[in-house]
C-alpha cells in the first residue's frame, strides 16, 4: 500500500525565505508528457497521474488542498555580477513529497504565472525550453548524472511573447531534492545576516546532510561547506564525462545538494573543443566546457563567504586583535576546503577520464595520455561522444567501415598521430588486471553511445512550434532511455551520428 506523504518544511522557515504565490490558470491545457515511473516512485495518487485531475494540477489550473504554493527567494552572481534579489520569477513550489524510499522531493511548477519575484515578467514558459528541460533532465538521469527530474509537461493553449514573437506556451513540473542554491545563502546573508544564514544552514544540514547534525556546532558549518564542495566536485566530473555544458553556472543555478538544475542554454559537445560555449549571452566564455570545475570552485567561494560568520571561533572576542584573528582563522579553514575541492576535482578527472579510456586503476601519471587524446580530438575536430564510444571497438575484431561498431581510427582522416597515441594506450591497458572483454564492458558503461544531441532537440522544438507535432519529441524521449546500448536499430544509428556542419547548433537560449 502506498502512502502519499506531503510536507512543507521550507515554508515553515517563514516568509523571509519564500513568498506565497498562486498559479495563473491557462486557457486550454493539453498533455505533452507525464513521467509514470517517477509518479509511482513519488507515490502520487492515481488521480494525479495522466488524468483530467492531473492535467488540472500540473497545468496550474487547480491548486489541490495539499499544496501551499510559494516562490523561493534567492540572490546570485550572474556572469560574475551580484544581483541582490532574484527569486523564483516563473516557478513556484507546491509542496515536498516523501517517496517510497523515504527520500524528500520538492515539486515545482515552472511557467505557471508571475510571482513576487517576476520583476515585471509574465512568469510563463515557452514550449521550447520545456521540451528541452524534459529531454535533458530525463536523459541525464539515465546517463547516471545527478539531476532534477521531469514529472510532467503540459501545453498551455496560449502564446507567450518573447523576442521571436508569439510562441506556444507550456507548464513544466520539476522534481528536485530541493531548490536550495548557493544563491539562497547569498540572499540570507545580504538581507538577514548571520542569523538567517544559520537558520538556512541548519535546515540544509538537517535535510541534505543529516550525518552532520552529530558534529559539534563549532565544526558543523565547516563540515557542511566541505560536503557541498565534494558533491560539486562529483557533479562536475560527471558533466565532463558525458560532454555536458551547463551553460549558465551562476550561483543561483548551483544546487547545494549536488544536482544539475536549471537547463536553460545547456547543451552537449559535438566536436571536442575545451572552450566551447553554447549560451547566447556567454560572450566571454565564462562557462565554457573546461572552465566548469574552476567556476564551481568560484561559486563555492561565494558560499564560504556567506558561512564565514558561522566559521569564526565562538570564543570571547575581548578586543579588536582577537576578532581579527578569529576572522583570519575562519578564512584560512574555508580556503582549505576550496583547496580540498580542487584536489578532489583533479583526482576525479583522472579517475573519470581514465575509466573512459578503459584504464582499470587510473593515476596521476595517466594525465598525459588522457590530455594527448583530447588534443588529438580537438586538432582533428573529432566528435567527443563517438571518439570514446568507438575507442572500445579498437579492442574487438570489428572491421566495420563506419558507425558505432567501427574502430576509432576511422574517425581520423589523417590517422598517423592517432595511431602513435593508440600504441601508447594499448601498452597502458596491458597493466589492467582484467580480461579484455571486461575492459570493453567497463568502457561501454561510462561512455554513452547516444546523447541528447543539440540539433535533434532543435528538430523536436521546431516541429512543435511550426507544425504542432510532438512526434519527434516522443521519439527522442524513448530512444534516449538506453544511452549505453550498442545502437543497432535504424533510429539508434541515426541518433548516434554527429551533426553535419550545417546541422550544428552554435547557440542555445535561456528559457525566460
Amino acid at each position: 500500500m502506498t502512502t502519499f506523504t506531503v510536507q512543507h518544511t521550507l515554508f515553515a522557515l517563514g516568509s523571509f525565505f519564500s513568498q506565497p504565490a498562486s498559479p495563473k490558470a491557462v486557457q486550454a491545457p493539453q498533455w505533452i508528457a507525464f513521467n509514470q515511473t517517477l509518479a509511482e516512485q513519488l507515490q502520487l495518487p492515481a488521480d494525479l497521474h495522466a488524468t483530467e485531475t492531473g492535467l488540472g494540477v500540473w497545468s496550474g489550473n487547480q491548486v489541490p488542498d495539499w499544496a501551499q504554493p510559494r516562490a523561493h527567494a534567492y540572490a546570485g552572481h550572474q556572469f560574475g555580477n551580484l544581483v541582490p534579489q532574484l527569486g523564483d520569477g516563473r516557478a513556484l513550489l507546491l509542496a515536498e513529497l516523501i517517496d517510497r524510499d523515504g527520500k524528500r522531493w520538492d515539486i515545482q511548477l515552472k511557467g505557471a504565472g508571475p510571482t513576487a519575484f517576476s520583476r515585471g515578467g509574465d512568469g510563463r514558459s515557452a514550449i521550447g525550453p520545456v521540451l528541452r528541460e524534459y529531454l535533458l533532465s530525463e536523459t541525464m538521469f539515465v546517463l547516471g548524472v545527478p539531476t532534477t527530474r521531469a514529472l510532467a509537461a503540459v501545453a498551455s493553449g496560449e502564446l507567450v511573447f518573447r523576442d521571436q514573437g508569439g510562441v506556444p506556451g507550456a507548464v513544466f513540473t520539476r522534481v528536485a531534492s530541493s531548490h536550495l542554491r548557493i544563491g539562497s545563502f547569498q540572499f540570507a546573508s545580504l538581507h538577514g545576516g548571520a542569523e538567517k544564514v544559520k537558520q538556512l544552514a541548519d535546515y540544509a544540514i538537517a535535510r541534505h546532510y543529516p550525518e552532520l547534525t552529530k558534529t559539534a556546532e563549532s565544526n558543523r558549518y565547516l563540515a557542511f561547506l566541505h560536503a557541498v564542495a565534494m558533491r560539486q566536485a562529483e557533479l562536475v566530473s560527471q558533466w565532463l564525462r558525458v560532454g555536458f555544458i551547463h551553460g549558465v553556472m551562476n550561483t543561483d543555478n548551483t544546487s547545494i545538494c549536488g544536482e544539475t538544475i536549471d537547463y536553460g542554454p545547456a547543451a552537449f559537445l559535438d566536436v571536442y573543443h575545451p572552450q566551447k560555449v553554447f549560451s547566447s549571452i556567454d560572450r566571454r566564455g565564462r562557462y565554457a566546457f573546461n572552465s566548469q570545475p574552476a567556476i564551481a570552485q568560484w561559486n563555492l567561494a561565494r558560499l564560504a563567504e556567506c558561512l564565514l560568520p558561522l566559521l569564526i571561533a565562538e570564543h570571547e572576542q575581548e578586543d579588536e586583535n582577537s576578532a581579527k584573528s578569529a576572522r583570519e582563522d575562519a578564512i584560512a579553514i574555508a580556503t582549505r576546503v576550496l583547496d580540498d575541492y580542487s584536489e578532489r576535482a583533479q583526482a576525479l578527472w583522472i579517475s573519470t577520464m581514465g575509466a573512459k579510456l578503459g584504464i582499470e586503476q587510473p593515476h596521476s601519471e595517466d594525465d598525459s595520455l588522457i590530455q594527448d587524446f583530447l588534443v588529438l580530438l580537438q586538432s582533428h575536430e573529432i566528435d567527443y561522444t563517438q571518439a570514446f564510444w568507438q575507442l572500445a571497438n579498437e579492442l574487438t575484431d570489428s572491421s566495420a567501415a563506419g558507425g558505432p561498431e567501427a574502430p576509432a581510427v576511422n574517425l581520423f582522416a589523417e590517422p598517423e598521430e592517432y595511431l602513435a597515441w593508440r600504441q601508447r594506450w594499448l601498452q597502458r591497458l596491458e597493466q589492467n588486471q582484467r580480461p579484455v572483454a571486461n575492459t570493453i564492458s567497463a568502457m561501454r558503461s561510462v561512455n554513452p553511445a547516444l546523447i541528447p544531441r543539440n540539433h535533434r532537440i532543435a528538430e523536436a522544438i521546431t516541429e512543435v512550434e511550426e507544425g504542432g507535432s510532438l512526434q519527434r519529441f516522443y521519439t527522442l524521449l524513448n530512444a534516449w532511455k538506453t544511452p549505453y546500448a550498442m545502437p543497432t536499430s535504424e533510429l539508434a544509428i541515426e541518433l548516434y551520428q554527429a551533426p553535419s556542419k550545417e546541422e550544428e547548433v552554435q547557440r542555445t537560449f535561456c528559457g525566460t
